[in-house]
């Protein structure tokens, strides 16, 4: 009997002997960053549990009367990867792969009395009990770990000082995590143990009257002049947590060489923290002191800015745009020597499913190149299997959605 066999088993032994599932039996199941545009515009070999996990992780289908399955409209599900084209924002699961959309956010520019201006988020985390997304609008930044049980949080009014451990079933944080320092960005490592938190001496999200730019019709409040002063690895479990601090340098003519928000996240194998940079060499690596290192050679060829960054196996990066002024493409490169080994379809990816597989933006040809959905890409496949909605065609619009992704 294969693993899938097993669980629904299980299941229809709960359902003859009417006994309650547990109430983490479907976490138990499942368990199995800030966006560059594009410069130009216009599988099957996961193990059976994945199969299990999607059966679980989302609702029920009843069979019709000649015993076949229906499903909702505007649902597609192949295998391991569940899709929904017919809904933006997605309101229930779409997961491809080792890899589920956990949360997205929308955001809204709120002006303050002093003529500046804040960036809101509000979140949708994935509710693991019943496979929908949950509206929860009392956090300004928010993780998510590794096999979808918790997320770290930040409340509103950034730089922060604590960090909250969110349970995803019950929707209650467990645990407070105190901060000497301000914080306003939190990632995990690759297995969930740590956190980086990263301090600030304002908010970042906060856009700055005095230093204008012009958005095509007018002059708006624009990004602030980088605050950032260092970042914490915080022990998930015991909640000790190390401070250390980085200097911001100033490159060609005294511009800083981060953005305004710009966080420190986990090499590969946890071991070193990166920033990204706003120019080559593009990312700078530090030990969990604070002390300046080299780039790791398998990610020599990693930016933060194309957000897959290196597949499971280490063996493959993401890369940039490769398509044209009327096709979308993008490349797939050698980690340590930067050689493109393969080139896909999609304008922008977002997070690998497997070393096979990237889910990625993509537009229809000719159309906007704000109108992006979802799609699962493969490599050596010119397919895209679409798995949400087309987002507004309008940047900016408070109606548009972030997809944030993690392992399930």
């Amino acid at each position: 009997m294969n693993v899938e066999e097993l669980v629904r088993d299980t299941l229809r032994e709960q359902a003859e002997d009417k006994a309650p599932l547990p109430g983490d039996f479907a976490d138990r199941i499942l368990a199995v960053r800030r966006r560059r545009r594009t410069r130009t515009i216009a599988g099957a070999s996961l193990a059976a549990v994945t199969a299990a996990v999607v059966a679980v992780a989302v609702p029920a289908l009843a069979p019709d009367q000649a015993g076949r399955e229906t499903r909702p409209a505007g649902e597609s599900r192949t295998g391991d990867v569940v899709g929904h084209p017919g809904q933006t924002p997605p309101r229930e699961l779409i997961a491809a792969g080792d890899t589920a959309l956990a949360a997205y956010s929308t955001s809204e520019r709120v002006k303050q009395p002093d003529g500046d201006v804040l960036v809101t988020r509000t979140y949708h985390l994935l509710d693991v009990r019943t496979g929908t997304y949950r509206k929860d609008s009392r956090w300004s930044w928010l993780a998510v770990a590794p096999g979808l049980r918790t997320a770290a949080v930040l409340e509103r009014g950034l730089p922060a000082r604590r960090i909250g451990l969110l349970d995803l079933a019950t929707g209650k944080v467990e645990r407070w995590i105190p901060a000497d320092r301000g914080v306003a960005g939190v990632a995990f490592s690759p297995d969930g143990r740590k956190l980086v938190a990263t301090t600030y001496a304002d908010d970042p999200d906060r856009l700055d009257k005095d230093r204008p730019i012009h958005d095509g019709k007018r002059e708006v409040p624009g990004p602030g002049k980088p605050s950032r002063t260092g970042f914490y690895v915080v022990d998930v479990a015991s909640g000790d947590a190390r401070w250390s601090k980085v200097r911001t340098k100033s490159g060609e003519f005294g511009l800083s060489d981060i953005n305004t928000r710009q966080d420190f996240a986990f090499s590969r194998d946890g071991s070193l923290v990166y920033t990204g940079l706003t120019s080559a060499p593009h990312q700078r690596y530090y030990d969990v002191r604070g002390r300046e290192t080299g780039t790791p050679a398998d990610e020599k060829h990693v930016t933060w800015f194309v957000e897959a960054g290196l597949s499971p196996s280490g063996k493959l990066a993401a890369g940039d745009f490769a398509g044209g002024a009327k096709t979308t493409a993008t490349e797939v490169l050698d980690p340590r020597t930067g050689r493109r080994v393969a080139k896909v379809p999609g304008q922008q990816l977002l997070a690998w499913a497997d070393d096979e597989r990237l889910i990625a933006w993509d537009i229809a040809p000719g159309t906007n190149e704000y109108r992006q959905r979802l799609v699962l890409v493969t490599i050596g496949s010119k397919k895209t299997v679409p798995l949400s909605g087309y987002r507004t065609p309008k940047d900016g619009s408070s109606g548009r959605w972030t997809p944030l992704f993690a392992r399930r």
